[in-house]
């Protein structure tokens, strides 16, 4: 099983970069995590938001496999505990399937991406910044690989 985090932007802070490559070791291969980032469009007078939001979504599509089971996460979509990520890794797993994982830009992603999506998810009602989200989601993959292994880093 390959989990891909697929999202808009790039060069991000060291205190990000630090944060992710930590929960990654500990993660170690037995994921296959791995973040791809895609340009943000710059934003101009001469192109719209809905502009740089479609071309950020074709970029980001265009780094989903076929097969792949695509989670779009939103701040509107479906909230789920840690249990229930670790089962749907255990399932998609068993199904032989790759999970991605699509992070818009700053105005959120495009129609296209919503519809390619086999779910939508959100990591909270709160509103996080992009990079933010990065660190939530590797740590929260990492504690679900932990639930499916019987580690004692998830309690209740």
């Amino acid at each position: 099983m390959k989990v891909r985090l697929i999202s808009v932007g790039s060069k991000m802070a060291q205190w990000v970069q630090q944060g992710i490559a930590e929960y990654e070791k500990r993660m170690g291969k037995e994921l296959g995590f791995s973040i791809v980032e895609v340009a943000l469009q710059r934003r101009s007078k001469s192109r719209t938001i809905d502009q740089c939001r479609q071309k950020e979504g074709e970029a980001l599509l265009s780094r989903v496999q076929r097969d792949d089971f695509v989670v779009a996460l939103e701040v509107n979509g479906k909230t789920l505990d840690t249990a229930t990520l670790a089962r749907h890794l255990d399932e998609l797993k068993l199904q032989g399937r790759n999970l991605s994982f699509l992070i818009g830009g700053p105005d959120g992603l495009s129609a296209d991406c919503r519809a390619r999506a086999n779910a939508c998810w959100s990591l909270s009602g709160l509103t996080f910044p992009h990079p933010l989200v990065r660190i939530l989601l590797t740590e929260q993959l990492y504690r679900a690989s932990c639930i499916l292994k019987g580690h004692p880093y998830h309690r209740e």
